[in-house]
């Protein structure tokens, strides 16, 4: 198992699937960490969901969501 870096700590869940969908699309492969627990603690969002990368693919990932997530959407 490599080891893997947190990239994006959220209780977004709509920020959380975009970034998933960005990487995806760049070909990084990513991991979500926490869902259970987010869920688990209900509406009161104490625990933020994780979305981990591989090490050798930390630099490149951070790179892609820094451009993507901080772009305001085009319908505003």
């Amino acid at each position: 198992m490599e080891d893997m870096r947190e990239i994006l700590k959220t209780n977004n869940a709509v920020e959380l699937n975009f970034a998933e969908a960005v990487l995806k699309n760049a070909g990084i492969r990513s991991v979500v960490l926490d869902t259970h627990m987010s869920i688990l603690d209900g509406s009161m969002v104490i625990i933020p969901r994780r979305l981990m990368v591989a090490d050798d693919d930390e630099a490149r990932a951070r790179e892609l969501l820094s451009e993507a997530l901080a772009s305001p959407a085009e319908w505003t």
